[in-house]
């Protein structure tokens, strides 16, 4: 039997969704790479979103706050590939650093799940960039052939975003850290 979302985990969702776009808007690049990354915060909503309500309002929430992004901006291509690329580098954050935490409910289980969830979001979107992304962006924009940015720029460029993250997500959940225990623990009585 299929468990129906509550009325409050809809609306959490919502406003967590709206939070992570409004971050999503706040984005800056960093000096020494390239000017197609940019670093923003909005995967912390739905790192808090999977923490309470669980991976699925995790995914939603960072499919939602690109689904707006796009509509609001647009694409340079016509397809979004850029959100896609930021909704997979989300989900490939929060998923492990979800999963992690549940294994030890702790400080230093949110620190561990926190490298984990960076170290995993930076292998795997230096593997899709270079078999898929950069690609995209070669074809539909007639740009050069990119994927020669994976190491030297792409790989690093994700670990400095997810510890950049981390930090930030750390000194909210230390403050938040029993709140969202008491949340979870209601969520699953």
């Amino acid at each position: 039997m299929k468990k129906k979302m509550s009325v409050k985990a809809i609306v959490s969702i919502g406003m967590l969704s709206s939070i992570a776009y409004l971050l999503m808007m706040i984005s800056f690049p960093l000096p020494l790479f390239p000017n197609f990354l940019f670093i923003d915060f909005s995967d912390i909503p739905a790192l808090i979103a999977a923490l309470i309500f669980g991976p699925v309002a995790g995914i939603l929430v960072a499919f939602f706050k690109n689904a707006l992004n796009y509509i609001a901006t647009g694409s340079a291509t016509g397809i979004p590939v850029g959100h896609i690329a930021n909704f997979l580098a989300g989900i490939l954050f929060v998923l492990p650093t979800y999963y992690v935490y549940n294994k030890m409910r702790t400080r230093k289980g949110m620190t561990l799940a926190l490298i984990v969830g960076t170290v995993f979001m930076a292998v795997m979107m230096s593997i899709l960039n270079y078999l898929f992304i950069l690609p995209a962006y070669t074809s539909l924009l007639k740009f050069p052939d990119m994927r020669n940015y994976v190491v030297p720029a792409i790989l690093p460029f994700n670990i400095i975003k997810g510890i950049m993250m981390s930090s930030i997500f750390m000194l909210l959940f230390i403050r938040m850290q029993s709140w969202i225990n008491k949340l979870t623990i209601v969520k699953s009585a």
